[in-house]
């Protein structure tokens, strides 16, 4: 038993989702789950309940995870006791990202940089990803998380964390939109779509639209957030394309409403990554943050 189960372990104990702590912690599934596995030899004990719907600790995985909770704890501890690396910087940093990106892409890196660096206080502000690279710009945010723009501005710099590729999702209830979509040969062109305002999942759905030779698609509504498009293709306003991730992080009740199209050619994943000025990347604190990445 290592530092790194025990981390890997305490994620999947928080997210109760194999494909989610997967991606967060950088590693493939099936990894994951040789390690799960390592460790409940190594306790004799099972440490989940799973199926092929649901994740729940055990009696012994609860026990584990408060050990593993102060063991990391303490350990974190000590490396700051350690670190003789001159004075800790303190502050406050100002982050943008999507309410989705919040759950999925953040936690790691600030785990990492609160470890590192635990008097600076982190502001979070959250809405739509499109917006993440005005922010910077405008000096609203000191970081961002945000797709990579098509024409990156000279001004900023982008660090990848990720590739977010797009799904096509429809209603999952009985109404003629799901008819539509589900139909042997959709005629894509007569059903009502959902889209973002604008930024790089904007730019994406238009190459779609090219692709599927659709010139003059029937738009329900533009929307600005992708977490609201999930919901309004849960109510069977009409069908969207829509970040993989978006899908993955909206809530049980949304995601049971909704239903993945398969078998339709899509088009390529779009870059994630953190965006901050170029001329702010000597700032202690940004700098800090930059090198975490």
């Amino acid at each position: 038993m290592d530092l790194r189960d025990l981390k890997l372990f305490l994620h999947l104990a928080q997210s109760c989702h194999f494909s989610r702590s997967a991606q967060a912690m950088h590693v493939s599934p099936s990894t994951l789950s040789r390690q799960i596995q390592r460790l409940e030899q190594s306790i004799g004990q099972p440490l989940f309940l799973r199926d092929n719907r649901t994740v729940q600790l055990t009696p012994a995985g609860e026990q584990l995870k408060v050990f593993a909770q102060q063991t990391l704890l303490q350990y974190q501890q000590l490396k700051q006791t350690l670190d003789q690396k001159g004075p800790s910087l303190s502050g406050e940093l100002h982050l943008f990202c999507s309410v989705t990106a919040a759950y999925s892409h953040l936690p790691p890196i600030l785990d990492r940089f609160r470890v590192l660096h635990p008097l600076v206080e982190i502001k979070l502000t959250t809405g739509d990803a499109a917006d993440a690279v005005v922010k910077v710009q405008a000096n609203e945010a000191d970081l961002a998380i945000a797709g990579r723009p098509e024409q990156l501005p000279a001004s900023l710099a982008f660090s990848q964390i990720g590739e977010i590729p797009l799904v096509l999702i429809a209603p999952a209830l009985a109404c003629p939109i799901r008819s539509q979509a589900f139909a042997g040969q959709p005629d894509w062109a007569t059903i009502p779509f959902i889209l973002p305002e604008h930024g790089p999942s904007r730019k994406r759905i238009e190459l779609w639209f090219r692709r599927q030779h659709i010139t003059n698609p029937l738009i329900y509504a533009t929307v600005s957030g992708h977490e609201a498009i999930v919901s309004m293709v849960a109510l069977g306003c009409g069908i969207a394309l829509i970040p993989t991730v978006v899908v993955e992080n909206s809530p049980e009740p949304v995601r049971s409403r909704i239903a993945t199209l398969e078998n339709v050619a899509m088009v390529e994943p779009f870059a994630l990554g953190v965006c901050v000025q170029k001329k702010r990347l000597d700032e202690p604190l940004i700098s800090a943050f930059w090198q975490l990445l």
